[in-house]
């Protein structure tokens, strides 16, 4: 059996499609944000356009400050499992600053924002008896794959539809356990969930709430809390699941809620259990970039940053360039072909310094095919104008549809 062939032809199915994954690589400049060191073809030095720092916090100076105290005082890993050695007073200061920002009694860090949904959900649906776990259409592939290994029953309700959702919920046991998982801000349209009206379904019906915060936490709220804090409903929802590796700048996940619900999840979670637990720096660095952005720089941070994404969509609407209206910081420009969208990637890396990844199938459906932006506070005035320039050139170059004013 030729094994290689096996896999060849699945690679060149992908290829001919036009959605084959290429790797951009990169070195960041430390504080230069978004400028990158661009170690493959193209422009030697790039503006990165496409990036889940959204504050720049991976290059604060306070943050790499913590990092490098905790790594001279601790060293480089952490040298376990929490169960095993692994716990460091940098991971409960950690979960302390967590349990802080959104209110709640305990929280539990996970490796990545990835292993917390799929650990905390698979582990719920698993261990609760008679668990229905109610998912978002649109929910990420980490609530989506843990969902699947829970194992129990599952009811996929329409995308940001309370009324869908309670009419799943009607036709449920109403004595039986039931979670419904749903993101804040979902990052590939940039739409943001009607989070109020979910939480009144979910109260009417019993069931407990999931929330996703992962693209919303420190953008959003008076400390940085997301949407929910911005909205006043952090205590309303169960459980509140974020991330360290996008606003935060550094790697991990996490989830909040009551005491009972957070030891419950440390102690079943294999995805939790059987894992080494985050190095002491990057502990220490995630406390001092949630320190930061629960105060005063962070307000100044999520006000600029609105401000330069306003920037941005003026720009693309007076250049007629495509792109989904929405309500936060996620600007997603519409190609709606897959060759296009690399080639339009390509050109951007090649002809203008601009680092932009063409988001394709699977992670959107075909024929929505598009190019993400995120602007940061770090991002210039001159930096916008340069890419709406640079975009209003292709898409003339490339013959692409112009919006409609």
């Amino acid at each position: 059996m030729d094994y290689d062939a096996l896999f060849r032809t699945q690679l060149d199915a992908l290829k001919t499609e036009g959605n084959y994954r290429v790797f951009a690589e990169l070195e960041r400049f430390r504080g230069a944000f978004p400028r990158a060191k661009n170690h493959g073809a193209g422009a030697e030095e790039v503006t990165v356009w496409c990036g889940n720092d959204y504050l720049g916090m991976g290059q604060h100076p306070d943050v790499l400050e913590a990092m490098h105290d905790a790594l001279d005082k601790c060293g480089a890993g952490a040298g376990g499992t929490r169960n095993i050695s692994g716990t460091n007073h940098s991971h409960v200061l950690l979960e302390n600053e967590l349990a802080d920002l959104h209110g709640k009694d305990a929280a539990l860090l996970f490796t990545s924002g990835y292993v917390s949904n799929w650990a905390a959900l698979s582990t719920l649906g698993a261990r609760l008896p008679g668990c229905t776990i109610l998912s978002d259409s649109y929910n990420h592939a980490s609530m989506i794959e843990g969902i699947r290994h829970a194992r129990c029953e599952k009811r996929i309700w329409a995308h940001n539809d309370p009324e869908d959702l309670a009419r799943k919920l009607a036709d449920l046991d109403p004595d039986a356990p039931k979670v419904v998982a749903f993101e804040s801000v979902y990052s590939m349209d940039g739409d943001i969930a009607p989070i109020a009206e979910i939480l009144d379904v979910c109260e009417q019906y019993g069931a407990m709430s999931y929330l996703d915060e992962v693209h919303a936490v420190g953008l959003y709220g008076p400390r940085g809390g997301g949407i929910a804090e911005r909205e006043g409903l952090m205590d309303r929802v169960t459980l509140i699941e974020g991330t360290l590796g996008k606003a935060f700048g550094v790697v991990g996940g996490y989830i909040t809620g009551s005491t009972e619900l957070v030891d419950f999840i440390r102690s079943f979670a294999s995805g939790f259990i059987f894992t080494t637990a985050l190095p002491p720096a990057v502990a220490a660095g995630a406390v001092a970039s949630i320190q930061t952005l629960k105060g005063a720089e962070g307000t100044g941070l999520r006000a600029r940053q609105q401000r330069q994404v306003a920037r941005l969509r003026a720009k693309l609407d007076q250049a007629g360039i495509p792109h989904l209206d929405n309500p936060s910081h996620i600007v997603p420009v519409m190609v709606k072909d897959p060759v296009k969208c690399k080639m339009l990637a390509d050109f951007l890396m090649e002809r203008h310094g601009i680092y932009v990844q063409p988001i394709n199938y699977p992670t959107v459906p075909k024929g929505t095919e598009r190019l993400r932006f995120t602007p940061s506070p770090l991002h210039d005035d001159g930096d916008i104008d340069a890419l709406v320039g640079a975009l209003h050139s292709l898409w003339s170059q490339c013959a692409l549809a112009r919006a409609v004013a």
